[in-house]
């Protein structure tokens, strides 16, 4: 019996950090190469191109109204997240497909849509450095300062950018195995070696 596809979402809004969900995209989508079990989308509030932060556009496969069922949803972050927290019908999506989702995932500010849709109460998450303040101004959740991601139950959170790929990487070794995991970083030629800067901080 030919399996189910499962759908991996990832949410698009105006002003997301484009990384955050191309990143993921790209590791979710040589999942999807090596086993075609799994495929990946993007949801915004309707079908058609979105706009990031830094002015390139995403085209949504699925509006709210007309996505599938996912399996697992990825909230990206960015400078819209703030904005994007407090629509109501965005929220209420999310909180939706994440409750039928098996697994709920965000990458860096894209934890504060989480908390805004009730994923985060009481648990332990993390977020872009720059934005610790913010989410922890929030309440009622457990910020992990200086993690690249933290795994609770179903939901992983992670910090930004490069911190969202290492999540999906070890996410992929959840949904499959390590192997799998491994198969797909060395497809993507993901090994970072970023040049050494005098005077730089981690």
């Amino acid at each position: 019996m030919a399996q189910m596809t499962k759908t991996a979402g990832i949410i698009l809004y105006p002003d997301f950090e484009e990384l955050d969900a191309v990143g993921p995209y790209e590791v979710l989508g040589m999942l999807g190469k090596l086993d075609p079990e799994w495929r990946v989308v993007t949801v915004a509030g309707k079908a058609g191109p979105v706009r990031s932060l830094s002015g390139l556009n995403i085209v949504a496969d699925h509006g709210f109204d007309d996505a599938p069922r996912l399996d697992v949803i990825l909230v990206p972050g960015g400078l819209g997240s703030r904005k994007a927290m407090d629509d109501p019908r965005l929220v209420d999506y999310v909180r939706s497909a994440g409750q039928s989702a098996t697994w709920v995932t965000s990458v860096c500010t894209g934890a504060m849509i989480l908390h805004r849709a009730g994923f985060l109460a009481g648990r332990p998450a993390t977020t872009h450095w720059a934005a610790v303040h913010e989410l922890k101004a929030l309440g009622d959740v457990d910020v992990k300062e200086g993690k690249r991601w933290v795994h609770d139950g179903n939901v992983i959170t992670s910090a930004g950018v490069s911190a969202g790929i290492d999540m999906v990487l070890y996410f992929v070794s959840l949904l499959k195995d390590e192997r799998t995991a491994a198969s797909v970083q060395k497809m993507m030629e993901y090994y970072p070696q970023p040049p050494a800067f005098a005077g730089a901080t981690t």
